[in-house]
């Protein structure tokens, strides 16, 4: 029996994974549930899962959440703040937490647990982005259990040998490709870009996802931050990591290897499918997801990436060649500018822009340890809310 603490347990990842968790009551138990805001959906949570501990970081939705299970005869006790979400991630009782809370928010926790020797599904990407080398550090001393959940890098670690070992070409690996659907923006000009509203943005024609990852699929970020987390993930230089527009999103990525052979991982365009592998490893288990019909889908298409009219998939590459705080900056940077997009204060295709404007802005620093990573990510934050002010005058 495995417990399982969900980290962002509201959102498209958690609720996914409480779906597989709920097919396998003798494997799974859930410890600990937590989320920002969303009181209706955790407290149906709690009544089904009944966690030890609900964390909510809201303090007026705690004070809601903890008299609606009390009213209801819950056990579970409810907690608030960041510290509350580290407890969770370390607990003793914990053998793997699920890291899938969206932002820079869901760093301190997950880092907590690597430190901790937990099993970690990763789903956060900015874990990997601000603080790759910390993190990875922290995974490798205390021997941590590392599983990928995104669907692209879950691909890549089911198509790379087993026991890989962090040297790609030594284990004859030439290029990881990594497949990215091209967005609801794939097909339109830079002039169509222009004057795209938050919802058109927000339409992706393949997943469902929260509002800003969505955003960052659009813009195709969301791809560039998967490129340096699988930096991290795989040990691979930039060049060694090749975008691959692929709009049906079948093929989640491949391997070349220097015999050319081309090894992909297939699949539905459905997210319990890398968390069932994630949960299970290195057993697999039933997902819930349906068989891929090959004779349906009848095509797939490959297209090369447009780093002119994607520019934040330049400067998320551009980021990882600096290193240091660059890829904290990059993130910082986006996510207030996807904010702003978001809340119409900006356009679609100023993010890009407030971006770029942060990097060349801010020096690049070496990273030592985590203070290193928040001190980049408070002053690209500071001086992008600048930048967005001024953009609005």
């Amino acid at each position: 029996m495995q417990f399982l603490t969900v980290l962002g347990s509201t959102g498209s990842i958690g609720t996914s994974t409480l779906d597989v968790v709920a097919r396998h009551p003798d494997k799974y138990r859930v410890f600990a549930l937590t989320a920002y805001r969303q009181v209706e959906l955790m407290f149906r949570q709690c009544l089904q899962f009944q966690p030890r501990y609900a964390v909510l970081l809201d303090e007026s939705a705690v004070v809601q959440l903890r008299d609606r299970l009390r009213e209801a005869g819950s056990a579970t006790e409810v907690l608030s703040g960041v510290d509350a979400l580290e407890q969770v991630s370390i607990a003793p009782e914990v053998d793997a937490v699920m890291a899938a809370i969206v932002g820079a928010a869901g760093l301190r926790p997950t880092l907590a647990a690597a430190k901790a020797g937990k099993k970690i599904l990763l789903a956060n990407k900015e874990t990997l982005v601000m603080a790759g080398n910390v993190f990875m550090e922290a995974v490798r001393a205390s021997g941590s259990a590392l599983l990928p959940i995104d669907s692209e890098h879950n691909a890549i670690f089911q198509a790379l040998p087993h026991g890989y070992n962090g040297e790609l070409h030594r284990s004859g690996v030439r290029r990881i490709l990594l497949t990215a659907s091209g967005g609801p923006f794939r097909n339109k000009s830079l002039g169509e870009l222009e004057n795209v509203t938050p919802d058109e943005a927000c339409a992706h024609p393949n997943w469902v996802m929260g509002r800003k990852i969505s955003v960052d699929s659009a813009s195709m970020m969301n791809k560039g931050l998967e490129v340096i987390e699988a930096h991290w993930l795989f040990n691979a230089a930039a060049d060694d990591i090749q975008v691959v527009v692929h709009p049906q999103s079948v093929i989640h990525s491949m391997v070349e290897y220097v015999d050319g052979s081309v090894l992909a991982q297939l699949g539905n365009p459905d997210m319990r499918t890398p968390i069932a592998y994630g949960l299970a490893y290195p057993e697999r288990i039933e997902s819930g997801v349906g068989s891929l019909d090959l004779f349906k889908i009848a095509r797939l298409d490959f297209v090369a990436p447009d780093f002119e009219r994607f520019r934040c998939l330049a400067l998320s590459y551009q980021a990882l060649r600096a290193a240091g705080t660059a890829p904290s900056v990059l993130n910082a940077a986006n996510e207030v500018a996807v904010a702003a997009f978001l809340n119409n204060e900006i356009a679609f295709l100023a993010i890009p822009q407030v971006i770029e404007s942060v990097l060349n802005r801010l020096p690049v620093n070496v990273v030592n340890g985590l203070d290193d990573v928040l001190l980049a990510d408070s002053e690209a934050r500071r001086v992008a809310l600048q930048l967005i002010q001024n953009l609005r005058k």
